[in-house]
């Protein structure tokens, strides 16, 4: 368990820095849903799954019904 949590922290981590560096719209929008959902993972693996599951619903879905559009 603590394995998966310091993966999904780093890609977090990772995902982000590429949503900051990115120039294109698209690819910055992929990568920080990338971010959320590893966020949300980290939520679930220490415990919280409601927290996880807020975010995944509430952030990620705004994400991508505003990319939608």
């Amino acid at each position: 368990m603590n394995t998966m949590l310091y993966i999904s922290g780093f890609v977090a981590v990772i995902s982000t820095l590429m949503v900051i560096t990115r120039t294109n719209a698209v690819h910055a929008l992929l990568y920080l849903i990338v971010s959320l959902l590893s966020v949300s993972l980290v939520f679930f693996l220490l415990g919280a799954p409601f927290a996880a599951a807020l975010e995944v619903i509430v952030y990620a879905g705004r994400l991508w019904c505003s990319s939608s559009s």
